[in-house]
């Protein structure tokens, strides 16, 4: 299975804002987002993907076809991360595979190709009802080469509700 992972252009806006409907629709019965009075899921820091320099919004294609994307942030300083000490860290802000290539390892895929692509600390966040997503991130970290998770807990907080993982690439 080809699957690939490339950085979307500014130019391909709508395609990253056209999946992310797809993903906060699947999300919703996890985290509570609401469709806006135009019938559309909002995302606040839709353009912040091409205006800061440490965002990495990236498109999923399995066979030439869009098959997600991945929103992240990289060498966030500790001070602006959930659970991670370390000086910098990388964090996975949103992650979407389409059901269609769910359970293919095509997420397992992509997670490794983000783990070898940028190396050093991470952080994963999950929302607290979605178990899936937590059963998910454990086992592709625990199966990743080297990988163990150096800390894990749950964070409750004003800034994040829900499991966090750290672990280093």
């Amino acid at each position: 299975m080809d699957v690939t992972l490339s950085l979307i252009p500014y130019e391909d806006k709508s395609i990253l804002q056209n999946l992310m409907q797809l993903y906060r629709y699947d999300s919703s019965e996890f985290d509570g987002h609401v469709l806006n009075r135009h019938g559309l899921y909002l995302y606040k820091y839709l353009d912040h993907q091409w205006t800061d320099d440490y965002r990495r919004p990236l498109l999923v294609k399995v066979g030439g076809e869009i098959a997600g994307f991945v929103l992240v942030s990289l060498d966030v300083p500790k001070e602006f991360t959930k659970l991670s000490t370390a000086e910098k860290t990388n964090v996975i802000s949103d992650f979407f595979i389409m059901r269609k290539y769910r359970r293919r390892g095509v997420g397992k895929k992509v997670a490794y190709s983000l783990f070898e692509q940028y190396r050093g600390m991470w952080e994963v966040r999950q929302t607290i009802g979605n178990q899936a997503a937590q059963m998910f991130w454990k086992k592709i970290i625990h199966e990743y080469p080297d990988g163990h998770i150096h800390k894990e807990e749950l964070v409750q907080n004003d800034s994040w509700h829900g499991p966090v993982l750290v672990f280093l690439s």
